[in-house]
């Protein structure tokens, strides 16, 4: 629900306010007030096109921001994008500057006017005078019918979509499963099979290629025969000792010297001092633990004498040797370079290598497997894709007489139809299954059925579409579904054209849409305006000579006023006044 619209320095307004509550919001005022303004704002919240033209003369920008209740399809939409959520509210803004550059913020965060453009059919669905922005496209279409026929939008959750994958792969019968849901899991099994066999089917030339580059890199790894992935760090120590053979034999025989050999060495202190604390431990005990400790220091003294002995022993000044070790690890070094930062991940490349060659060595079996994947898959998407389309089909006829019905109430004469064409060529399937909705009126007697966009005006096009929405709500009520749609729909002059008794009819079928959805609509109607839970006026001042735009909800004592207004025009009369509370205690 959209819950406030702010506008500064917007085409006439400078600052205008709107707080929305749930039903149906109305909004009325003077021809040329600026009711439609407010509508071209929200559009502009909602992804439309911005122009400098619409920042108020002598403002820098323009500013346009709203606040809608999150739904869970545009808290996924945020969170796809990166923009956090907060709390159960959505903060758009908006600005325009007058040299035509625009600014674009989604609670607080920079965003793009592709994020808004995302969002909109989350959020809300504008039917504006010349236009229908968030589009009546066919994806619009298509799902307003499943609506109205119960079929889901949204994709199956990971559990529920591996049942029915499962099910449909071991052709199990499926029970209690979405129809919808099953079309998409089976249209994700395809595309999966699809890409299997792509990745596979490379052309003769591409897969000799790729036998002998594969081929070349696994025997390069293999013939390297390297001895573990630790095997250069162990070389480079080796390379190090061999590099400083006279340092380090000088070192380890200098440190035997002075720890064992010369005259005062010590080991040969180290001797003479425990015979005199072994003295002193004779006579006072209290020396014990001193004697024992001068002990253990001559063993130690005596280990690591030997361990530098036997190092100094060991050391093999070979110049051959360090050759090897320089051509071995040149050898490394090279390997590392072509696959692999350490040489663990050099064996793993030449891992993945083989298993690279093994498969497509074996391309013919892989092919062959892949293929008959293929035809299954199609086979699978084919029987479920017809199940939906005949669900649609059926839902279809139901809707088309309805909408005529509803559509005929609203002061229009026309032939509708629902066309359902399943367009079976492989490019034309999806996810959501292979059939084109498409909605066809005929306005005039003996006319073609022709597409809604390519007829109807921008007043008639509000009054189908008004018309379509109640036939789906009037459905799902009488069937006790609940399937998500914009919470807000926004109907701009949709009394164009009519009056009387028809415009009392579009002003039922408001109410009656209220219901289900916010609702939003610009009037100049009285019979329309009675039907609000919500009334707005729109007016005009001028102060310091420059036009400002004011809107205010009006309280329940005040609409009588402003409806005997719409019915006689500027001066209120008693018999309009009192026509004005006839009709709203009617509407009621």
């Amino acid at each position: 629900m959209l819950l406030e619209l702010r506008a500064e320095n917007y085409a006439i307004l400078d600052h205008a306010v709107a707080a929305f509550g749930p039903g149906l919001n109305l909004l009325t005022g003077e021809t040329g007030a600026g009711k439609s303004i407010l509508v071209d704002a929200l559009a502009l919240l909602l992804g439309g096109r911005a122009a400098s033209d619409v920042v108020r003369h002598g403002a820098e920008k323009a500013v346009v921001s709203c606040v809608f209740e999150t739904t869970a399809g545009a808290e996924a939409v945020l969170e796809t994008n990166g923009i956090d959520v907060e709390g159960n509210e959505i903060l758009l803004r908006r600005e325009v500057s007058s040299a035509g550059k625009g600014r674009v913020f989604i609670n607080n965060q920079p965003a793009t006017v592709g994020v808004l453009r995302q969002l909109a059919p989350e959020l809300a669905l504008v039917h504006a005078q010349s236009e229908t922005l968030g589009a009546f496209d066919q994806a619009q279409q298509r799902g307003l019918l499943d609506r109205f026929a119960g079929i889901g939008q949204n994709p199956p959750t990971r559990e529920a979509a591996q049942r029915i994958r499962d099910r449909l792969l071991s052709k199990k019968q499926l029970e209690k499963e979405s129809v919808a849901e099953t079309v998409h899991t089976a249209y994700v099994l395809w595309r999966e099979s699809r890409e299997d066999l792509d990745r596979l089917a490379v052309d003769e030339q591409e897969r000799l290629r790729l036998v002998d580059l594969w081929s070349f890199q696994r025997s390069e790894i293999a013939d390297a025969a390297i001895v573990s992935d630790n095997e250069d760090e162990d070389l480079e120590a080796e390379k190090r000792i061999l590099g400083n053979a006279e340092k380090l034999y000088a070192a380890a025989m200098g440190a035997h010297d002075q720890l064992y050999e010369n005259e005062h060495a010590a080991a040969t202190s180290l001797t003479a001092a425990q015979r005199h604390i072994d003295e002193l431990a004779r006579f006072d005990p209290k020396f014990t633990e001193a004697a024992s400790v001068i002990a253990n220091a001559r063993a130690s003294v005596d280990d690591v004498s030997a361990t530098v002995r036997d190092y100094a022993s060991s050391i093999n000044a070979s110049p051959e040797r360090l050759d090897s070790i320089e051509d071995r690890l040149a050898a490394l070094d090279k390997l590392k370079r072509k696959y692999g930062r350490t040489l663990l991940e050099v064996l793993q490349f030449g891992e993945q290598a083989a298993e690279k060659l093994a498969e497509i060595e074996n391309r013919d079996a892989a092919l062959a497997a892949a293929r008959q994947r293929v035809a299954e898959t199609e086979h699978i998407y084919t029987c479920v894709a017809q199940d939906l389309t005949e669900v649609r089909t059926s839902a279809a006829r139901k809707l088309e007489k309805l909408a005529e019905q509803q559509i005929n109430d609203l002061a229009m004469s026309v032939k509708f139809r629902v066309e359902v064409a399943s367009q079976k060529e492989q490019q034309f399937w999806t996810a959501h299954g292979w059939d084109h909705v498409e909605c066809l009126i005929a306005t005039n007697a003996g006319e073609p059925m022709k597409p809604l966009e390519e007829i109807a005006s921008g007043g008639e096009m509000s009054r189908v579409m008004l018309a379509l929405k109640v036939s789906v709500e009037e459905g799902v009520s009488k069937s006790n579904r609940r399937i998500a749609l914009p919470r807000t729909l926004v109907f701009d002059e949709i009394d164009i054209g009519i009056g009387g008794r028809a415009a009392e009819a579009v002003g039922a079928k408001l109410k009656a849409l209220a219901s289900h959805q916010q609702i939003l609509c610009v009037t100049h109607l009285p019979q329309i305006a009675a039907f609000g839970n919500q009334h707005f006026l729109i007016s005009k001042t001028e102060k310091g000579g420059r036009t400002r735009t004011e809107i205010r909800r009006l309280p329940e004592e005040d609409r009588p006023t402003e409806i005997a207004r719409m019915l006689s025009g500027a001066t209120v009369t008693e018999t309009s006044l009192r026509h004005a509370e006839q009709m709203l205690k009617s509407s009621r």
